[in-house]
C-alpha cells in the first residue's frame, strides 16, 4: 500500500474556517498553531502523513516540525507556498497516494495534473472530526478494558 500523505494550504484552511479567521485577525501565529493542532489530530487518527504549508511572509522560512508531527513549510521571500504545495505534490504524485487540501481552483487543479487529488476546507474539516471521533472512541474503548 501506497503511503498517504496530505499537504494542507494552511492560510486557505485558516480563513475558510470563522474560528481559525477570527484568531487569525488578533494573532497570525495563534490561528496557525491551532490549524497544525487540528492537524495533529487528523495525523494520529488516520494513516496521512500531514503536511502544512504556509506564506511565510515576515517569518524565518522553516520546514521544521515536532518529531512525529505535522510538518510545517514556510515560503521563503518571493516565494509562495502554492509553489511549495506544486513541487511537493509533484514530487510525491508518482510513488504516494497525496491529497491537496485548498480552496483555491487552480491550486485543486495544478495538483490533479501531477496525480493528486484535492478535498476543500469542508472536506478537510469533516476528516478531522472523524479522526478526533475515531481517536476518542478508542480511547474509551481501551479504559473499558482496565
Amino acid at each position: 500500500m501506497k503511503q498517504r500523505i496530505l499537504i494542507v494550504d494552511g492560510h486557505s484552511m485558516i480563513f475558510a474556517w470563522p474560528e481559525l479567521a477570527a484568531m487569525h485577525a488578533r494573532v497570525t501565529a495563534t490561528a496557525r498553531a491551532e490549524l497544525v493542532r487540528l492537524l495533529n489530530i487528523l495525523q494520529d487518527g488516520t494513516d496521512w502523513t500531514v503536511a502544512v504549508v504556509f506564506d511565510g511572509k515576515g517569518v524565518r522560512p522553516s520546514n521544521e516540525s515536532d518529531p512525529g508531527g505535522v510538518k510545517v513549510f514556510y515560503s521563503k521571500s518571493g516565494q509562495t507556498a502554492d509553489s511549495i504545495i506544486e513541487r511537493l505534490a509533484a514530487k510525491y504524485a508518482p510513488d504516494c497516494d497525496v491529497t491537496v487540501a485548498t480552496n483555491d481552483r487552480m491550486e485543486r487543479q495544478t495538483a490533479e495534473s501531477f496525480g493528486s487529488l484535492s478535498i476543500s476546507s469542508d472536506q478537510l474539516l469533516s476528516e478531522i472530526h472523524a479522526a478526533g471521533n475515531a481517536i476518542r472512541t478508542e480511547i474509551d474503548r481501551l479504559k473499558r478494558r482496565r
